[in-house]
């Protein structure tokens, strides 16, 4: 999971970066792109079929949870607390808006997503007004997170990022977690490998296209 997570993070500011460095870096922002959606669909998966602190039963809570929540002002429970955990979900609904409409936008110029052949070209371009928008809703959703982890990291003094790259959460009792991980690697490695067939194979079924500009 700690892998998935900065895979995650590296695809996302690959995406960005190579998204505003101009048509030249477009196929490495494709790149990213599917990398993203690999990584988030694999996430969402793994939130019903992976270890248990990783499954959304765990951690994701109704408005009633979170209202407690906030009017106990209790400690941070392991994994996210209530409110944290819509955060991450919202992310995670985001980010796959995000790489599921880049597969079908165009840039009103030469560009199109690999499945742009698809759908009409009306619906490409509301596709690619909803994939521009919805950066700026990431960009809040991220900054909320950061402000989050900054939080929780030098106001409370919690090893929130040490745990995300060692995996010790600097609690007692780790050694147990690991040997749930351990004997999931394998399932792991086998969700991840059929969901990259399945977008490869899209990506080979659909149609050579270029955006209708007239």
């Amino acid at each position: 999971m700690r892998l998935a997570h900065w895979l995650l993070v590296l695809g996302i500011a690959g995406s960005f970066v190579t998204h505003y460095a101009g048509p030249a870096w477009f196929d490495w922002h494709r790149r990213c792109g599917y990398t993203v959606l690999v990584i988030v669909a694999f996430r969402l998966v793994w939130g019903f079929a992976g270890t248990r602190p990783a499954r959304f039963a765990e951690f994701v809570r109704g408005p009633r949870a979170i209202a407690v929540w906030l009017r106990s002002a209790s400690a941070q429970p392991p994994g996210h607390n209530p409110l944290g955990a819509l955060n991450i979900m919202a992310m995670l609904v985001l980010i796959l808006a995000q790489g599921v409409t880049g597969l079908f936008a165009n840039d009103e110029i030469a560009s199109a997503g690999p499945l742009y052949g698809w759908v009409s070209h009306e619906l490409s371009n509301r596709l690619s007004r909803f994939h521009r928008a919805n950066d700026t809703w990431l960009l809040v959703l991220i900054g909320l997170h950061l402000t989050a982890v900054a939080w929780y990291s030098f106001v409370l003094r919690q090893p929130i990022v040490r745990g995300m790259i060692t995996g010790d959460p600097g609690t007692t009792g780790s050694a147990d977690g690991a040997t749930v991980v351990d004997s999931m690697l394998m399932r792991a490695i086998l969700i991840v490998l059929v969901l990259g067939a399945l977008l490869a194979l899209l990506l080979k079924l659909a149609p050579d296209a270029v955006p209708a500009l007239f």
